[in-house]
Order: structure tokens, then sequence, then C-alpha cells
């Protein structure tokens, strides 16, 4: 079942066009990735998506129907562009923005102070955000924009400004919201988050829906079918009857490494019994493409 389902969805600013037809769907319970370089058109679906501005033309449908207005109260979103009032109080200003979402102001604090205990900032509540760093100031907006326990929380670039400490926090809570079935979209250009994190993805590039499905399926359908063999010893590797054909050997790190090409139908098992007749083997792995490389080619074409 899916939260989000984008049929056909157009956007145009003048004679601009900012999404083209664009058909995603965003299944339920999981981490999406939203990928695309600056400019390809993510920012205006997630608005879309939370309705601060609308399509003109394609459906927007919300948990399997047409998407309506208090669909808001359900989800959560964090704007790569921060933006807390900075004259005003931490504890003031979350009950406020809780207060928007339906929260009552006993809901919201009951809900505040639990997360401040778990971030260890319960010395916050009556300073000014002025007060604080961009970091500091961060980890309270993250707060506020899931303290309503949303049903789908869009995060854009959630670890921008993060220290590598707080981001394995941001990190570890993310994970921890999936776990409690909250669907997460994760707009980012660190693809190393999108592999650590997200189980599906869509790629927008030039206002298109450039690939989408699940990560792992992606990064097998961009490789080239090789693998890669690590061995000990002086000669090149013995093929003998091995389903393979030979790329790149050579010494590595006091061993040798051998790319493999392997023919289609040929299973690792296959491989790997007909290699160890000949070869003193070390470790034995595919060659899957990283999201960072697949992104590139996508977007320069390459």
């Amino acid at each position: 079942m899916e939260i989000i389902t984008c049929k056909d969805i157009t956007k145009k600013f003048g004679n601009y066009t900012a999404l083209n037809s664009v058909s995603l769907s965003i299944p339920k319970g999981e981490i999406f990735g939203l990928l695309g370089p600056n400019g390809a058109g993510k920012t205006t679906l997630i608005r879309i998506i939370n309705q601060i501005s609308l399509p003109d033309s394609g459906e927007l449908l919300f948990d399997g129907r047409p998407v309506k207005l208090s669909d808001v109260e359900q989800i959560g979103y964090l704007p790569e562009e921060r933006g807390l009032y900075k004259k005003m109080k931490v504890g003031e200003q979350a009950i406020y923005l809780a207060k928007l979402k339906g929260m009552t102001t006993a809901q919201a604090t009951k809900e505040l102070k639990e997360w401040f205990v778990k971030f260890g900032i319960q010395g916050w509540w009556d300073k000014k955000v002025e007060e604080f760093s961009k970091g500091m100031a961060q980890k309270i907006q993250f707060i506020t924009t899931v303290m309503h326990k949303p049903k789908l929380l869009i995060l854009d670039e959630p670890f921008s400004g993060f220290d590598p400490v707080n981001v394995n926090l941001i990190r570890k809570e993310i994970l921890a919201l999936k776990e409690a079935g909250t669907t997460i979209i994760l707009s980012t250009h660190n693809m190393e988050s999108v592999e650590e994190l997200c189980d599906s993805i869509a790629l927008i590039n030039k206002s298109n829906l450039v690939v989408t499905g699940k990560v792992d399926d992606i990064r097998r359908q961009y490789g080239n079918n090789h693998v890669e063999v690590i061995y000990r010893g002086l000669e090149p590797i013995s093929l003998a009857l091995a389903p393979v054909e030979l790329v790149s050997d050579g010494d590595y790190k006091g061993n040798r490494r051998a790319v493999l090409d392997v023919k289609p139908g040929a299973t690792s098992a296959q491989i790997l019994g007909e290699l160890i007749k000949g070869n003193d083997i070390v470790s034995y792995q595919e060659l899957i493409p990283r999201m960072n490389d697949i992104f590139i080619k996508l977007v320069t074409n390459n």
C-alpha cells in the first residue's frame, strides 16, 4: 500500500516547467529517497505533497485517496531552509508549532518533554533560539517536525550543519521512526546516506522522473556483471573452467586482485567452485556500483 501516489504531476512557473508529468509511488513504512541535482524539481514536488502549492495537472493521492487540506496535519516537514522564530523561547515556540498540527497544549508539552530528555536538552526550554548555534537550532526544529507523530515525514537535507555525533543521533531517530511505522521521504545529495537508510528512491532530473525503484535493484540494474577476486600468489589467476572472462589482474595490498566479467547465467557457486581448484582465494564479491556513481551517470548521461 502506498501513502503517496503521484499521477502525471505537472507544474509550470510561467514558461518554465518544474515538473513534467511525474508519476511515482511511495510505499508505506519505507524510507524513500528523493534525489536529483539542484533545480531538478524535488522541492516543487515536496511543496505539492505539502499542499504549499498545487499542480497544474495530474493527481496526488494520500493514503489511497485524493489529498485534502486536513492531511497536512499528518505530515511532518523539515525544510532545508530552517525557519524558527529567533526571539521566541524554545518551549513556547515548540508548543505553538505543535498546536498548528492539531495537538493540545497538554499533548504537546508531554511529547516535547520526552524529546528534550531524549536529546539531552532539558535546560533549553526557556532559552531563545537566537542563543543557539545552527546545529543546536536544528535539533529543536527536528523535534518540532516529528513531535505530532506524523504518518509521513519529509526531511530535506536533515544532516546539514550537524557534527558527526549529532548526525548519528538524528540517523538513529530516523530509523526508530521508520520502525514505529512512519513513512519518510529523504531528500538529500548525500548518496552514502541513501545507501545506508533508503529502501527505495526516485531520481528527478531536469523536471523529469529518470528512475524509481528499490535501491538494491537499481544498483544491480546499472552494474556491469563484474566480480572482484582477491587471491594469494605471484602468478595471474587461473580461470580453469570458470564461466568468466578476465578484465584485469594485478598486485593488491600484498595479494593479487582480479576483476572478472561473469558470463550470462553463471552463479557465484559455479564460479567459486572452479576458481578454488587452482587459486588460493582470499575474498570474492560482486562489484555493484555505488549510488553516487549511478547518480552521476544518470544526471550527466555518461
